[in-house]
């Protein structure tokens, strides 16, 4: 309530912006107001001028036509000053509104005292006194005077003036008169509140406005997390440089920077640590390259563009930066660097290639720096054909299903096809899924091939139904990004419903390193899948490091095991125990076991004696397209 009332009095503290938007405001008044008055005192000097001195009017003496004419040339010359001066700060001529204030307050004087005097002879001599109304109209209703300001000077100019008149005419104001003035006092006085807090009310307006520009200023050029600069200002000033002809490409590097084992150091001290642990990172960087282009691209990645002389010594100091920061987590840092070779070269396609370099040594354990070179350029140049042609592979047919049997291990017969993608590509010819799905992973576009593959086998299940040949369950590799780029669920139900395909027939195979992510999306699909009927598949068992977690917090119907356990299978005698107990484990958990990668009979023996219930392996035969499938089943290739 107290601050209510401080601001409708004026008495509060204005923010800078709101006095300088207020000081203006009454600057420009004072403009238009001197304009007025030069023009009003003009006429009335050559008024005075023409009937008094003339043409020799008698109707006053001459010390009247002295004393106005006098009056009228201090106050034109005070309206002057005041014109040149607020022009003058306008125009930015004056830096400091106190100046223009002080001859505001200067006219201020001069216009009422004016008005007082001539409206008090006005008065005396029986005429209305419309000058102090007007100079009071002028002075207290067109500057916005803070509230409690406008009070105190129209209430004592008031009286003032109601003592000059009395004084002049000897005797008290009329009944009349003092209603009169009251009310006009009165209603000047709103005028002048209300003009402040019109005024005022502005002026935060604006001044939220131009918080709120600043604020979208300041997002446009920053990252939002670490306040360093964003990828816009990175990529807009690496333009301008490439383009600058004093600088010499040679000397200018693009390095690509990612933190090593951020996401545990995320999972273990939570994302508001990591936030600051990044922060902290971004500032670092900005030191050591202090004359440099810095941003945070995604994540736990920073690009820097540099000279290229130190940069070792420059790597080092971020490197032992993270080294002394690092807690329980052991982190470190892979950098991939790329020269630009060409003037016009697109500042993103550099950061992709800087990214590339460094992708590569990624899961190496020696190299923690890499540059971008020609044979580097050929793989990129693959990987950027396959980013750019995955629909028209999907459209036009390059993406084809590949079917390997899978065999029972006690009859030997085949029961069931592992469904697998390769692109047979009008450029590259064959390429191998090893070329493509971890691209398509990395840059979020697996969905498209997962989606036509499924498509795909729900076609070949129509043309076997077609022929009259039993139908076999064929599975499908399911990707962590699946669920997030797309609703699996939804898109594997209407399909099987679509083509009527007995869920039992469609076996989803889903990587055991896909469970360990943390995505609760993840975890509610395998239970929505499992609840559907879809038979659930666990990939790659053994291969990660959360193997027992994953069986304990999820139902599966298949356990496969990952074939590193069959590598050098007779030099590595633990690996026999390990997959005997796995087996036996399974058996206990009332899961169907596969071990994939057979390639010998000795393999495929072990895995009989043990238990082992389903096998899959070049031992029975290779990935074959959907024809050769049907002619080996045909022709008795295959027992099924």
């Amino acid at each position: 309530m107290g601050v209510k009332i401080k601001e409708w009095l004026g008495i509060n503290k204005n923010t800078p912006y709101v006095s300088h938007y207020l000081e203006e405001a009454n600057i420009k008044a004072s403009i238009y107001m001197a304009v007025v008055v030069i023009m009003l005192e003009l006429f009335m000097i050559l008024r005075t001028l023409v009937k008094y001195v003339i043409l020799g009017d008698e109707s006053k003496d001459l010390h009247w036509v002295i004393t106005h004419f006098s009056s009228y040339f201090i106050l034109i010359t005070a309206a002057i000053v005041l014109l040149i001066v607020s022009v003058d700060y306008i125009r930015k001529k004056i830096s400091s509104g106190v100046h223009a204030y002080a001859v505001i307050l200067a006219f201020a004087a001069i216009s009422l005292s004016f008005g007082m005097y001539i409206a008090s002879v006005d008065y005396t001599n029986g005429n209305q006194v419309l000058t102090f109304i007007g100079m009071e109209l002028y002075i207290i209703a067109l500057i916005s005077w803070r509230p409690i300001v406008s009070f105190v000077l129209s209430s004592s100019t008031f009286i003032v003036f109601r003592i000059i008149c009395q004084k002049a005419a000897g005797k008290e104001f009329s009944e009349g008169d003092r209603i009169n003035y009251f009310i006009f006092w009165l209603f000047m006085l709103m005028v002048s509140v209300s003009l402040y807090h019109q005024r005022r009310s502005a002026a935060l307006k604006d001044e939220k406005l131009l918080d709120a520009n600043k604020v979208l200023e300041k997002l446009s050029v920053e990252d939002e997390l670490t306040g360093i600069k964003n990828v816009k200002y990175f990529l807009e000033n690496i333009e301008k440089i490439l383009s600058d002809p004093s600088v010499r490409l040679s000397d200018k590097i693009f390095l690509f920077m990612d933190v090593e084992n951020f996401k545990a150091y995320n999972n273990q001290y939570g994302f508001h640590n990591g936030n600051k642990y990044l922060k902290d990172l971004a500032l670092k960087l900005e030191e050591i390259f202090e004359d440099s282009l810095v941003t945070r691209q995604s994540d736990d990645h920073f690009m820097v563009f540099t000279d290229r002389k130190n940069v070792f010594r420059r790597i080092e100091e971020v490197k032992k930066h993270i080294a002394e920061n690092q807690r329980d987590i052991k982190q470190g840092l892979k950098v991939g660097g790329y020269i630009p070779p060409e003037r016009k070269l697109d500042p993103r396609l550099g950061c992709d290639r800087a990214r590339y370099a460094c992708s590569i040594i990624k899961s190496s354990r020696d190299r923690d720096y890499l540059e971008y070179d020609e044979k580097m350029h050929e793989s990129f140049t693959k990987r950027q054909y396959i980013v750019n042609n995955i629909d028209n592979a999907v459209n036009e047919g390059w993406i084809r299903v590949f079917y390997q049997p899978i065999i029972r291990t006690e009859s030997g017969k085949v029961c069931e096809f592992e469904a697998l993608a390769r692109w047979i590509d009008p450029k590259y010819g064959f390429l191998s899924p090893a070329d493509f799905i971890p691209v398509l992973e990395s840059m979020r576009q697996i969905d498209k091939l997962d989606r036509c593959i499924f498509e795909t086998v729900c076609n070949d299940i129509d043309r076997i139904r077609e022929m009259g040949k039993k139908v076999l369950p064929v599975s499908i590799n399911i990707s962590r990004l699946d669920f997030e780029l797309m609703d699996t669920v939804e898109m594997l139900e209407e399909g099987t419903s679509r083509h009527n395909i007995p869920r039992e027939c469609i076996h989803l195979e889903i990587t055991e390193s896909a469970l360990n992510e943390d995505v609760t999306s993840l975890d509610n699909a395998v239970l929505r899948l499992s609840d559907k009927g879809f038979n659930l598949w666990l990939d790659d068992f053994g291969a990660g490091y959360s193997s027992l977690n994953v069986l304990k917090d999820y139902s599966f119907n298949v356990v496969k095991l990952d074939m590193k356990f069959l590598t050098n299978f007779n030099e590595r005698p633990k690996a026999k125990i390990i997959i005997r107990n796995i087996i036996k484990l399974a058996e206990d958990l009332e899961m169907t076991t596969l071990t994939e990668g057979v390639e010998t009979e000795e393999q495929a023996v072990f895995l009989r004696e043990i238990g082992c219930e389903k096998m899959q392996g070049y031992l029975f035969g290779k990935p074959m397209a959907f024809d050769n499938m049907v002619k080996n089943i045909s022709d008795g290739t295959y027992a099924v």
